[in-house]
Parts: structure tokens; C-alpha cells; sequence
């Protein structure tokens, strides 16, 4: 080849590279420019406005949102709409958006929601397995399918940002959040939150189908003493980088557009007043430079009043005040004795503080450049409406089925005496009994419809185990069902469904494990009876099962597998194999609990890593 011709592909590559770095760089360059051209023209009280987040049940009228300037909306735990279904939903987010655009300059509203397993409040929704059965997956890209299904029935709804990924890294069992954890390994940890911050933001927050996504809680927020949630994580600076932070770093590096700081403390410090780690740490070193965001009123906790908790926790680094109280609630108290503070309250006070010197005019800057920035990437004023093909998909056969692989991969097989599993779909009379058995809400845990979640028939669109049975075996096979046990005497194999009742965040801190007498009840019935029995687990952490294990011929741990109990039913029958591997280590008592891989003294019942398989 002649020197000419090689300079010629030469300068011909070069071109090519910088044109397409210039296209990359141009919307930013764009944003850029936008963001500084918004913020040039807006009064204090449009940019505490933009940093205002109200929960919709907070507003006694919504031209609230017009006269302060609200920024953001959100729908937190407890907070329902009259019509939940996916069509409703969309409508309230529609009304709210027309709200913004009444204000002078027309910014319109941040929509948010906890969709932490599935767009988790919309009636018909697929909802996924939490956090800790995702884990066990150990597939980042089925993780990141997921995150992209979640993100498409959102969007579907017309909101924008969830409330997630999850990046705790749970260090203690009785810790009520340990679900939404999805292991006690930060290296997991870190891989599998990153494939959900690409699967929700899909690296094109302009895309009609991305969300903007919310790592939390920064930071450390899994490893509160005797597992408490919003208490104190005790361990020096090393122990935090190790094990809380590098979950941030990848999330960051795949570009998460903002982080949720944790209600929990670090050494005694809360988190929403530590400058330290949420400006130093976070904003300087990790050079993150999306939005903070904080928790359900979290700066209510910082000690001192109310004006206090906002000088410390703006200045600390929090860009966004989450609020769940309104005017309505101006001078009442809770069941704790403490004043509601409303978002009124809020832009009043820190109005002042900035007018004092208290809050310098260049954090407010900051904070709106942060959250505009968000805006302008997400393209929300050209999202002004739910998008309607995208609504038709929310609970889609084709999103079903993405559930449902999640499903089969995150169950763990412990124990499979005698080759027991996989059961034949011509077993003339199986038994599906225990409290799961037909229980979709056990079936899917908490955040799901309701914030605590609930027992029973909870959304629509879904198949219990019980029902997915039925659906696999031959026409010929007579499956029966009782929640106590009885008609084992008639059955030739038993599959007992035990695990925790629904519950979310402190609601489920609990000091005891064990398996409920109700369940262990039912186990020692079928036993007695000597027929084959195989245990499936529905819980959002390991339990104490020793009894229960012996006495099973089969043990599986379900965890929450969400909506799509076919998914079980799948590897029960051998249509798929067990690949799920733990994500936690299995402790054998209360004693043991904490225990996690790499303690000096390891000897759980099950290490992390474990799962059975079927020989092939």
C-alpha cells in the first residue's frame, strides 16, 4: 500500500473519531448550556422549588405545585392512587406534569416511585423477585434485562425515576431490608447494581423507555448494629470502603443519574448532615455528578430544629428534600412526639437561610444545576404524557417471561435426598399445601401494591405456585391443596410452601428466625405421614430451618419470587434446571447471626456460594 494512501485512511480515521466523539459530546455541550441558561433566569424561589420533593399525598391542592415552584412529586410507602392500574397511574402523572407547565418558566416535575422489584404499585404489573433472589442469579445481564422491563412499564406510566437499585450490602439477617440487598458480597453487589442502573437508564436518559435511576442508601446503611434499620454502622473508614462503597463506585461509573442518602449513621453521625461523605467522598473524590436526593423526611432526624436539620443537611450535600407532609399537617405531631414538618415549612426556611449566609447562593446553584442537569437529560419536556405504546406493554406476555427466567435462576436447591426432585408431571396426586401455597402476596413479600405488602390475591396478572403446578402436570394428575396439611393421607408426593408473612423496611427487623410453629405444624404432618415431601421456602432472608430441613426430602429456598410462580414450577419438573447459587450465608441458629464469608470463624449450614444441582 502506498505511504499516500495510508495518510489518506489516516486522516480518514481520525475524522471519523472526532466526529464521533463531537456527537457524543454535543448534547451534553447542549445541556450544558441549558441548564446555565434556566438557572440565569430563575428567582430563589423557583430554584428551593426545584429542590422541593413533595409526596402526593402531601398536597391538600395540587396548584401547590404552581404556586412554590415544585420540583418534584413522589409516590412513597403508603402513598396510593384511586385508580392503580397502569391506565390510572398514567392519568395522575399526566395531571401533575400539567401542573409544572402552569409556572413561569415552565420546568416540568421529577416524577418518582419506589419500583423496587417491578413497577411494584401498578395493579398488573410484573413484579421480579427481590433483590436477594436476583442475586443468587449471578447474571448481570439478567439483571439488566429486568432493570429494562421495570424501566419500560414505568415509563409506560409516565414517571421517571425509581427509587433503585439497592445497593446495601447486607451484613446482618435480622436487618428488615436484607431483600432488597443482593448479597453480602460487595463485589456482587457492585456487578449486579450496575447491570440495573444500565438496564433502567440504558446509558440514553432521552429514550422514551429509560428511567432515571437511584442508588441507595449512601452509605454503609446494611451493616447497623444488631441489624436495626436506621441506626448506627460502627466500623472505621478501611471496613467502610471495603465493603459499603464500592456498589457506588460501579453504580457511578455506569452513570446513575442520582443517589439516595441512608437514614442510618455512620459512627453516630447521620448520614443527611455528613459533609464528609456525602461532598467530600461522593461529590469530589467519586466525582459523582448526578443529584442527591434525601429520604422519607430523613432530615427530620439530624439533631436540633427543623431550620437546623435544613442548613446542615444542604450544606452537608443533599440537593433534594424529600417531604412527606403538607400544610394540612402544619403543628401536629406524630406517634413519636415529633412535629410534622411540611414542605411549606421547608422553602420558607431555607429561603431564610440563604437570605442569613447560612446556605450560600452558590450551593442553591449547585443543587439546581444537579437536578435540571437530570431533567435536560431525560428530555422531560418533550415527556409530558404517558408514552401509550409502552402503556399497552405493562404485564406483557413478553415481560412475563423475562420474570419468570429471573425466577428459575434464583432458586437454590439445599438439600434433594434420593433424587426426590425433579417430581414427574404424571405423579397421579400431588398436594400443594402450607400457608404459600396459593398465597401470591407471601408469594411476592413487601413493596408490593402496599409498602408493608399483604397476603392474598394483591394484583392481577399473576400465578401462584398452586396454579402453576396445574399448569405443568398432565391432564390425568389430581392436584389438591389445604393450607394445614390435610388430605396428605391421599396425596403421593407433598410440596409444602412455608416463609415470612410481607413486610418492608423497619417493620421487619426481627430478633428471632425461627420458622413459625404454623409451618413447622404443617411440616411434622406430612412427615408423620412418611410421603415424599419437598419444602419450598418463601423469605427475605435465610431463617433457622435445621427441623424443617431434616425432615424435608427436598428443601428449596424461593426467597420472593414475585408474580411468576410458573417460574418454580418450571425447575420442580425438571423443565429447567437449578442454577441458583446463595447470595447470603446460611446460618444454623440465632447464635451464628451475623455470619458472613470471610469471618475468621466460618461453619454456617449452608456457605455462600451453595447450591444443588440435577445430575444429569
Amino acid at each position: 500500500m502506498k505511504k499516500s494512501t495510508l495518510f489518506i485512511l489516516f486522516m480518514m480515521s481520525i475524522s471519523l473519531f472526532s466526529c464521533g466523539n463531537k456527537k457524543s459530546e454535543k448534547p451534553n455541550s447542549n445541556i450544558d448550556k441549558a441548564v446555565k441558561n434556566m438557572i440565569s433566569k430563575m428567582t430563589l424561589n423557583e430554584k428551593i422549588g426545584q429542590m422541593t420533593q413533595v409526596d402526593y399525598a402531601a398536597f391538600e391542592h395540587f396548584s401547590d405545585i404552581e404556586k412554590y415552584f415544585i420540583g418534584s412529586v413522589l409516590w412513597g410507602g403508603g402513598t396510593e392512587i384511586d385508580d392503580i392500574t397502569a391506565a390510572g397511574w398514567a392519568k395522575s402523572s399526566e395531571m401533575l406534569m400539567k401542573h409544572s407547565l402552569k409556572t413561569r418558566l415552565k420546568i416540568p416535575l421529577l416524577l418518582g416511585i419506589d419500583a423496587v422489584h417491578g413497577h411494584n404499585n401498578v395493579d398488573g404489573a410484573v413484579i421480579f423477585p427481590h433483590n436477594i433472589g436476583l442475586g443468587c442469579t449471578r447474571n448481570p445481564k439478567l439483571v439488566e434485562e429486568a432493570a429494562r422491563v421495570t424501566a419500560e412499564e414505568i415509563a409506560g406510566t409516565g414517571i421517571h425515576w425509581t427509587f433503585a437499585p439497592c445497593i446495601a450490602v447486607a451484613r446482618n439477617e435480622r436487618w428488615g431490608r436484607t431483600y432488597e440487598s443482593f448479597s453480602e458480597n460487595p463485589k456482587l453487589v457492585s456487578e449486579l447494581g450496575a447491570a440495573a442502573v444500565k438496564g433502567f437508564e440504558k446509558h440514553d436518559l432521552s429514550a422514551k423507555d429509560a428511567v432515571l435511576s437511584c442508588s441507595k442508601h449512601f452509605v454503609g446503611d446494611g451493616g447497623t448494629k444488631n441489624g436495626k434499620d436506621q441506626c448506627n454502622t460502627e466500623c472505621n473508614e478501611k471496613t467502610l470502603r471495603e465493603i459499603y462503597l464500592p456498589g457506588y463506585i460501579s453504580a457511578i461509573k455506569e452513570g446513575t443519574g442520582s443517589i439516595m442518602a441512608s437514614y442510618s449513621s455512620w459512627n453516630g453521625e447521620k448520614l443527611h448532615g455528613d459533609k464528609y461523605l456525602l461532598t467530600d467522598v461522593l461529590k469530589e473524590e467519586l466525582k459523582f455528578n448526578g443529584f442527591i436526593v434525601s429520604d422519607w423526611a430523613a432530615i427530620d432526624q439530624l439533631p436540633g430544629d427543623y431550620k437546623s436539620d435544613i442548613e446542615q443537611s444542604i450544606n452537608a450535600g443533599i440537593d433534594m428534600v424529600m417531604i412527606p407532609n403538607g400544610p394540612a399537617s402544619q403543628g401536629k405531631v406524630n406517634d413519636q412526639g415529633q412535629t410534622l414538618n411540611t414542605y411549606v415549612d421547608f422553602i420558607t426556611k431555607l429561603k431564610e437561610l440563604v437570605k442569613e449566609g447560612k446556605v450560600k447562593q452558590s450551593r442553591i446553584d449547585d443543587t439546581v444545576r444537579r437536578i435540571l442537569t437530570a431533567k435536560f437529560k431525560l428530555d422531560l419536556f418533550n415527556k409530558l404524557q404517558a408514552d401509550s405504546t409502552l402503556l399497552r406493554n405493562v404485564g406483557s406476555k413478553e415481560h412475563r417471561s423475562v420474570a419468570r427466567k429471573c425466577v428459575q435462576q434464583s432458586l437454590v436447591l439445599l438439600k434433594n435426598s434420593n433424587n426426590t426432585l425433579p417430581l414427574s408431571k404424571n405423579t397421579k396426586r400431588i398436594l400443594v399445601t402450607g400457608r404459600g401455597a396459593d398465597d401470591l402476596g407471601m408469594q411476592c413479600g413487601g413493596w408490593t401494591i402496599s409498602w408493608q405488602g399483604n397476603h392474598g390475591k394483591v394484583t392481577k396478572g399473576e400465578t401462584t405456585l398452586l396454579t402453576a403446578i396445574r399448569n405443568t402436570v398432565g391432564s390425568g394428575v389430581k392436584v389438591t391443596t389445604s393450607q394445614d396439611g390435610s388430605g396428605v393421607e391421599d396425596a403421593d408426593v407433598v410440596i409444602v410452601v412455608v416463609g415470612e408473612d410481607p413486610y418492608a423496611e423497619m417493620m421487619g427487623d426481627k430478633a428471632d428466625l425461627n420458622l413459625s410453629k404454623e409451618d413447622l405444624k404443617v411440616i411434622d404432618r406430612v412427615k408423620k405421614i412418611g410421603k415424599p415431601m419437598v419444602v419450598v421456602l418463601y423469605s427475605g432472608r435465610p431463617l433457622i430451618i435445621n427441623s424443617a430441613l431434616k425432615k424435608a426430602d427436598a428443601f428449596v429456598a424461593a426467597w420472593l419470587p414475585g408474580t411468576e410462580g410458573q417460574g418454580i414450577a418450571d425447575v420442580l419438573f425438571g423443565d429447567v434446571n437449578f442454577t441458583g447459587k446463595l447470595s447470603r450465608t446460611w446460618p444454623k441458629s440465632m447464635k451464628q447471626i451475623p455470619i458472613n464469608i470471610g469471618d475468621k470463624k466460618y461453619n454456617p449450614l449452608f456457605p455462600y456460594g451453595f447450591g444443588l444441582t440435577y445430575k444429569k
